[in-house]
């Protein structure tokens, strides 16, 4: 295969995270010939103006819940215009695969909505995929026995007077042994623990739930147009095996025409930054 016509990966992250936490999956796939782009999604990574306080030590709490939020005003549509604005300066030079993991996948299925044309295939990593009005109003039918959502009320930083904007405090963790343990025991458990001090000290502390909209469903006209996979991570214990197979099957429902490819790998919710290696194969396989 010609290198030109080999797809471009286009990454998009979490809650919370940004294109740093792509940095391993870039790596790996480059060494296997494949392009990629990670976005920063607007209020988020490098460009964003996050509170100054959250990275000062010791930390100044009070000013940590005093700072002002780059996501304040921050919207679905503003993540959506952003990824589509990359992927129009691609320029259809080659295949896009457009993949996002956890909150990502709300951007990732409103932006396959959007510009089904643009894309070769959408891909969840353990990520949310909304396919019926419901999910945001009502309770799943489906057991969630998650440990981050406890763990997240925990780390919260009390009185932010941002609406719709939550922010946690990621980096507490490293002077608190236990709370330390039960994060990694959440969110990458196969990895060291040098390797979730990387991963704490890249996140972002706050993140807009105000993208929990209808405007994140997956639509049967556009989404449902484009190639879609779901890579179950059969050991994340941040949204579990059994709210990623409830996922997979309201959005088949929707869509019988195109149902999901699945792929399980062994591996927790930010296993591609702890084992990238398993991640580029799977990712190179899909095309």
């Amino acid at each position: 295969m010609r290198a030109l016509s080999r797809p471009i990966f286009v990454f998009v992250h979490g809650g919370s995270s940004n294109a740093r936490a792509w940095g391993p999956l870039q790596n790996e796939l480059a060494l296997l010939g494949y392009r990629s782009h990670a976005v920063d999604l607007p209020g988020h990574g490098d460009r964003a103006d996050s509170p100054a306080a959250y990275y000062r030590q010791p930390q100044d709490l009070t000013a940590l819940a005093s700072a002002p939020s780059p996501l304040r005003g921050v919207t679905l549509q503003d993540n959506v215009r952003h990824v589509v604005d990359t992927l129009r300066r691609l320029d259809g030079r080659a295949p896009v695969v457009l993949v996002g993991n956890s909150l990502g996948g709300l951007t990732i299925s409103a932006v396959a909505n959007a510009v089904p044309e643009l894309l070769g295939r959408v891909v969840y990593l353990s990520a949310l995929c909304l396919s019926d009005p419901a999910m945001l109003t009502e309770p799943w039918d489906v057991v969630d026995d998650n440990l981050l959502d406890a763990l997240a009320a925990r780390i919260t930083v009390p009185e932010v007077d941002e609406p719709g904007v939550a922010r946690l405090n990621w980096r507490g963790a490293h002077g608190d042994p236990a709370l330390f343990a039960e994060l990694k025991a959440a969110i990458m458990a196969d990895a060291t623990d040098h390797q979730f001090r990387l991963l704490l000290d890249s996140l972002d502390p706050d993140e807009s739930y105000a993208v929990l909209e209808p405007g994140a469903l997956v639509q049967a006209d556009g989404w449902g147009r484009v190639p879609h996979t779901y890579v179950r991570l059969a050991e994340d214990l941040s949204i579990t095996p059994a709210v990623q197979d409830y996922m997979i099957r309201k959005a088949d429902e929707l869509t019988p025409h195109n149902p999901f490819e699945v792929r399980t790998l062994a591996s927790s919710h930010v296993g591609y930054f702890s084992r990238p290696e398993i991640f580029a194969e799977l990712l190179v396989d899909l095309v």
